[in-house]
């Protein structure tokens, strides 16, 4: 089974390369996947016609993604990962799915979203995350609600950057892509998808362990006439 896996930005990109192996097995054993990133989330396009090609943003390349994705036979799902931010999460989702359905994309797309933030999921391993950040503020960790609307990364940034998110807010601290990044990298290699308490990071994993699944329980086409097991 080969899976597209799409992401808004490159720290989601990194931190599902080092998931993506716990979750389904690593690369090509016997799944293949690819892991596309963009620049942010944006926008869908009006009328969902494809975006315009300047725009790198991941909801104004969707619908051209999943229509190309769509009419490739070697790619057998899609799967699309996004941060929740604000939105209403059935109302964004049936958006989404709507994107789909319109690009004949419908049938092999899952969508997942990181409530509020993809750092919800980082929450959601306490021991994965002290393990890379022994230092980090419990104060801070104990007073976060999993999956909750409250400014994820900003108090992730709290816990765990030193002089808190206001270093980071001053002139010349470091840029929250940055951080993101270093998140992904120190934590996501400790993480256990398994015992992971976030709700919205079981959905992506129960998603992904349930494609698997479905393709291992699909019977392998007949072979032709003349045709070896090899070909």
């Amino acid at each position: 089974m080969h899976i597209e896996v799409i992401t808004e930005d490159s720290s989601g990109k990194a931190l599902l390369e080092h998931l993506l192996p716990k979750l389904i097995g690593g690369n090509g054993e016997p799944h293949t996947w690819q892991i596309t990133d963009c620049r942010c989330v944006g926008h869908i396009p009006r009328g969902m016609k494809d975006g315009d090609p300047a725009k790198r943003t991941l909801l104004n390349k969707l619908p051209g993604m999943l229509r190309a994705h769509a009419k490739t036979a070697s790619i057998d799902a899609v799967v699309v990962v996004l941060d929740a931010d604000d939105r209403d999460c059935a109302t964004f989702l049936a958006e989404l799915r709507a994107v789909a359905a319109s690009r004949g994309a419908d049938a092999k797309t899952l969508f997942r979203l990181a409530i509020e933030e993809t750092e919800a999921w980082y929450f959601g391993d306490p021991e994965a995350l002290q393990a890379a950040y022994p230092r980090a503020k419990k104060a801070v960790l104990k007073r976060y609600e999993q999956d909750a609307v409250c400014g994820t990364w900003e108090m992730l940034a709290d816990a765990l950057h030193p002089g808190g998110l206001a270093a980071v807010r001053k002139p010349g601290g470091r840029r929250p892509g940055d951080l993101k990044h270093e998140w992904a990298n120190r934590i996501g290699p400790l993480m256990n998808p398994d015992i992971n308490r976030s709700p919205s990071f079981g959905k992506l994993r129960d998603g992904l362990r349930r494609l698997i699944a479905a393709a291992a329980d699909t019977p392998a086409p007949a072979m032709q006439p003349g045709q070896t097991p090899a070909g």
